[in-house]
C-alpha cells in the first residue's frame, strides 16, 4: 500500500513531510515553553505541526518497509525509524498538554476564576515539553544520519572524476 507513486517510491516523500514538521514543532514547544505569550497565538501551531508530523511517521515506517524490500537491509535506521514515533507523540502530547495549561490559564484568570493552574506548575509542564523536544530533536537527527549513512554511504567523501579524462 505505501511503496510508490507514479513510480517514485513513498519513503522519500513521506519523509520529507517528517523532517520538516517535525523540527518545526520541536523548535516550536521550545519557544512557547519560554515565551507564555506565544502559548495561545501559536500553540495551535505547534500542536498541529506535531500532530501531523506524529501521523507521518507510521507511514514513514510502512513506506520504509517496503522500499526495503526492493533495495535491502538499512543498517540501524530501520530500527531507529521505528522509535521516532514514540518520541513524536511524547511531543505531541506534552506541547498539547503546555497548550491547553496556558490557555485554561489565560482564560480564567480573564473570567477571575479559581482552579487555574499556578506558575509552578506551568513551568515543571514547560520543563517537562523542553525535555521531550530536546530528546525528539536528538531522535530525529539519529535517524535521518543513518538514513544518509545507508543511501549514501561514504559517497561524499569519494573522490569523483569527470568523465572524458
Amino acid at each position: 500500500m505505501f511503496d510508490t507513486v507514479n513510480g517514485i517510491p513513498l519513503h522519500p516523500l513521506v519523509v520529507h513531510g517528517v523532517v520538516v514538521l517535525l523540527p518545526l514543532a520541536i523548535l516550536g514547544t521550545i519557544l512557547i515553553a519560554f515565551r507564555p505569550r506565544w502559548r495561545t497565538r501559536y500553540g495551535s501551531l505547534v500542536v498541529g505541526a506535531a500532530l501531523l508530523a506524529t501521523v507521518l511517521c507510521p507511514i514513514a515506517t510502512s513506506s520504509g518497509e517496503a522500499l526495503e524490500e526492493r533495495v535491502g537491509d538499512p543498517g540501524d535506521h530501520a530500527e531507529l525509524g521505528n522509535q521516532l514515533v514514540w518520541f513524536a507523540l511524547l511531543l505531541l502530547i506534552t506541547s498539547a498538554a503546555l497548550v491547553y495549561l496556558g490557555w485554561r490559564s489565560e482564560r480564567q484568570v480573564l473570567a477571575d476564576e479559581g482552579g487555574r493552574p499556578t506558575p509552578v506548575q506551568l513551568r515543571i509542564v514547560a520543563g517537562i515539553a523542553v525535555v521531550a523536544a530536546l530528546a525528539c530533536g536528538v531522535q530525529v537527527y539519529r535517524v535521518g544520519d543513518s538514513g544518509a549513512r545507508a543511501t549514501w554511504g561514504d559517497a561524499s567523501s569519494q573522490t569523483v572524476i569527470p568523465a572524458g579524462r
